[in-house]
């Protein structure tokens, strides 16, 4: 669905709404139910008020006595429709309700779902914090008329029954409803087009709203350090005025259209008393017509309003579920084969003539082919800017060559199964992430078959074991948000034991220790190489000792592998190579 406008916000919002009927039928029958119930007591009600004041009331005025039993029974009836009416809105709010939040809770499911699958090359075009409103704001948005919608079917139901009972009561007070009912359609109408444009900017406000407080409160360290908290607040207020002022818009507008729709049953009532005096003079009705069409008209007032509700909910409505669409139908997914990897030996990883392009960028990758060999360490050495990123994220099919092929033991990476490839490989990046979990958690991820001797295992491989066992309550410590709590190096350790915990055949470490000491990244490709089962190793190196650990060097320039060999070999042959090295070893120091 395109972008919409306030001329057809009507027609999609009615449409957003059937879509949500379809998914949840039985809910919407169970309250429309109760809300169609509600509205024909509420006729039978009027009616019964109009009997008892014709019937009870003014007899009892002319004869200056009141009936026991007559009074009994009026009490009795007024009880039963009052009980009934308790039920009705019972069913139609408890159906109502749950379908508005397992409609939310699909939803929010399915956007998130949608992120997971999507690769990180999409995520990198969106904020984050717009992808937060997506899953959040926007869910709630589109399903905003869902609370209302069951009273408002049954409103209009009651509408239908009322105009039935009004032309079979007096055909002259009916056409009040009739000329009345009408004008209510039109003016939600109207508001709707003018309201459209307004809740589709608020919409899109709050988003970027979220995408700026998230970009600030993720930088906090940077504003502060930088002194930049008063410009960062200037900005951030620029973006909450412009959303303030598009809510205002909204208000404005609903201050005229609330009060119109809270008048104009008021105006049908004074009509028809009005009209309905004249027709008692003639004799063309009774007491009880005209007491049962006048509170008719008075508790017509709230139902209707309920119409009014899920129109004004139809813009904001819609411009969720946009939103929602946009990324539920966005393409780019990474498919998958049913092939496995079994066996735990090592995984020999090969990439032949690979090429690889960001969007519409340059090529970053050209005509790359090298090799891994099984249970060896392979260095992937470069200046900034060389594509060794772009390997490690096409080693574990974070992303897909543009040509050539990246295989695991002769299989192309995409016949594999999705759990065949996470089970074989794994990557640790450049920016470790840390859950705001224990360490026992941020390092098992609640997978079954890692338990606590295999997160310690993990930590010792990883050399974290000692700072996780000084920790005050060891592998259940909580490290915070983004492991806070935790230096540079003991996030890095740490997201390493949780790649090391699923004993993957293949490693991918990009850059992945560049904040532990030297010496303990020498322990760290020291003992992974000593492991008992073994794993290939491809790690992006910039420390001449970590590339001296390395069984095999590949050397890539402007996105080509140049040459590969031992270090000392490259060291020998390619000045380029040992002027790149020789400047990262004069760096470290």
């Amino acid at each position: 669905m395109s972008s919409s406008t306030g001329n057809d916000v009507l027609g999609r919002g009615l449409w957003v709404l059937g879509q949500a009927i379809r998914t949840e039928p039985r809910l919407f029958t169970v309250s429309a139910i109760g809300s169609s119930f509600f509205g024909f007591l509420i006729i039978a009600n009027s009616y019964v008020v109009g009997a008892v004041i014709g019937n009870v009331v003014v007899p009892a005025f002319a004869e200056r006595r009141v009936s026991a039993g007559g009074l009994a029974l009026v009490v009795a009836v007024l009880l039963g429709i009052s009980v009934l009416r308790v039920a009705s809105i019972w069913a139609r709010r408890l159906g109502a309700g749950f379908m508005q939040f397992r409609l939310q809770a699909r939803y929010r499911r399915a956007v998130t779902r949608r992120y997971l699958s999507l690769p990180p090359e999409w995520h990198q075009r969106h904020a984050t914090g717009s992808l937060l409103s997506n899953a959040s704001s926007d869910v709630e948005a589109t399903f905003a008329p869902i609370a209302p919608l069951p009273f408002a079917v049954g409103t209009i139901v009651m509408i239908v029954g009322a105009l039935v009972a009004l032309f079979l009561t007096d055909w002259v007070l009916a056409l009040v409803g009739v000329a009345l009912f009408p004008i209510l359609f039109a003016l939600n109408f109207f508001y709707s087009r003018r309201m459209a444009p307004r809740q589709i900017q608020a919409q899109r406000m709050r988003a970027k709203v979220a995408a700026v407080a998230h970009e600030s409160f993720d930088g906090a360290l940077v504003v502060k350090t930088m002194g930049r908290e008063a410009d960062e607040s200037r900005r951030f207020g620029v973006f909450v005025t412009e959303l303030r002022d598009a809510l205002v818009a909204v208000g404005r507008l609903r201050g005229v259209f609330d009060p119109l729709m809270e008048s104009l049953p008021s105006v049908g009532t004074l009509a028809v008393l009005l009209l309905g005096t004249w027709r008692l003079q003639t004799g063309a009705i009774g007491v009880t017509e005209l007491v049962s069409v006048a509170f008719l008209f008075t508790v017509l007032a709230f139902p209707v309003r309920a119409i009014g509700w899920v129109i004004g909910e139809l813009p904001r409505s819609v411009a969720g579920w946009e939103r929602v669409q946009a990324v539920l139908s966005a393409e780019g997914d990474l498919r998958y084969g049913e092939g496995d990897l079994p066996g735990s030996a090592p995984a020999e990883l090969r990439f032949d003539r690979v090429d690889y392009r960001y969007a519409d960028g340059p090529p970053v990758l050209r005509d790359v082919t090298f090799t891994v060999p099984a249970g060896k360490t392979v260095a992937l050495v470069g200046a900034t800017g060389s594509g060794k990123s772009t390997i490690a994220a096409l080693a574990v099919r974070l992303v897909d060559p543009d040509a050539g092929q990246v295989s695991v033991d002769g299989v192309k990476l995409p016949d594999l199964s999705a759990s065949a490839l996470a089970g074989a490989s794994a990557l640790v990046p450049q920016i470790p992430f840390v859950f705001d979990d224990t360490v026992r958690g941020n390092v098992a991820l609640d997978r079954p078959d890692v338990d606590d001797d295999g997160v310690w295992a993990a930590l010792r491989l990883a050399q974290a074991d000692r700072f996780a066992g000084g920790l005050p309550d060891g592998l259940d410590t909580a490290v915070g948000e983004r492991g806070t709590s935790l230096s540079g190096g003991q996030r890095q350790r740490l997201t390493l034991a949780r790649a090391l915990a699923g004993r993957p055949r293949l490693l991918v470490l990009d850059d992945a220790t560049s904040a532990v000491d030297p010496r303990v990244e020498a322990a760290i490709l020291g003992a992974l190489r000593r492991r008992d089962s073994g794993t290939s190793i491809l790690v992006v190196a910039y420390r001449r000792a970590t590339i001296a650990l390395a069984d095999q060097v590949v050397y890539l320039h402007q996105g080509r592998v140049v040459a590969t060999g031992t270090h000392v070999e490259l060291m020998e042959s390619q000045p380029g190579y040992r002027d790149l090295v020789t400047a990262y070893e004069k760096a470290d120091k």
